[in-house]
């Protein structure tokens, strides 16, 4: 079954570049019921098909393969052009973590560099992620947690993908395209600022490391050009805000989207309105 997409449509969209939003590790396009949902990219969709832009957020397996997640971004890519009337038209994708490796590929190995115009990765693992090393080596072997979930028939290959070492091999065999712009944002937070589920994390990531947003370092996130490095954490990111901030607030990081846009725009890759 095809992985439905939401699409935001008007007549005035038609001549706006479609953005695609692809979600990360454990991520999701949209779940609720009615007008009670919870979104991935929380208020960033809204501003942006709030500008004219239509949106492709994409549902592909939470914790697959690369491979197998990048075939079904193609895949829902394709089918939302087709229906739009615009099999040719080109895209911008924000991807957010891991879906910068799943769009990466795509690109390079499925074919897509003619309908991507360019990729903006936010938080992504480019160079793989310390902490994945720390989970395949300690979860995954010392407690035989891999063979545990093969067991269940789960699919959790994506830890197995996001390690240094497979990182460093992806790398080296799918290049960027060479009609693609690449941009990378990366993030940086403090200990202290930091949720306490990413603690422990965030720990073993500065070891090895250095500074990171949790999760993911920020030498790892730069790709491309490196537009910024945002003062916030993995999640917050994507406007996923557990605990207050108090001092030097990053809040609401919408707006920082929607100056990436008008980059965009400004570089003649996207199509639109700047503000």
């Amino acid at each position: 079954m095809r992985p439905p997409p939401l699409l935001l449509l008007s007549s005035a969209h038609l001549a706006m570049t479609p953005i695609v939003l692809q979600h990360g590790l454990f991520g999701f396009s949209d779940i609720g019921v009615g007008k009670l949902k919870i979104t991935y990219f929380n208020r960033i969709d809204r501003a942006l098909a709030a500008r004219g832009h239509p949106l492709i957020i994409p549902r592909v397996h939470p914790t697959g393969t690369i491979a197998k997640r990048a075939a079904m971004l193609k895949r829902t890519i394709l089918n939302t052009l087709e229906e739009r009337g615009t099999p040719s038209e080109r895209v911008i994708i924000f991807a957010h973590s891991m879906g910068g490796l799943d769009a990466r590929y795509m690109i390079s190995r499925l074919g897509m560099e003619e309908r991507v115009a360019a990729l903006v990765t936010i938080c992504t693992p480019h160079r793989g992620s310390a902490y994945a090393d720390w989970c395949l080596q300690n979860l995954g072997r010392k407690l035989g947690g891999m063979k545990l979930v093969r067991m269940l028939g789960l699919d959790v290959r994506a830890i197995t993908d996001l390690t240094s070492e497979a990182c460093a091999r992806f790398n080296e065999k799918y290049p960027d395209a060479p009609g693609v712009k690449y941009f990378s944002i990366a993030a940086v937070r403090q200990w202290h600022r930091l949720p306490p589920y990413l603690l422990h994390s965030h720990r073993i990531v500065k070891e090895i490391e250095g500074d990171n947003d949790g999760i993911v370092a920020e030498r790892s996130a730069i790709w491309g050009e490196h537009l910024a490095t945002w003062p916030c954490d993995h999640l917050h990111a994507i406007n996923k805000r557990l605990l207050p901030e108090v001092h030097h607030k990053t809040g609401d990081v919408t707006p920082r989207y929607l100056r990436i846009v008008d980059r965009l725009i400004e570089d003649g890759l996207c199509l639109g309105t700047t503000r």
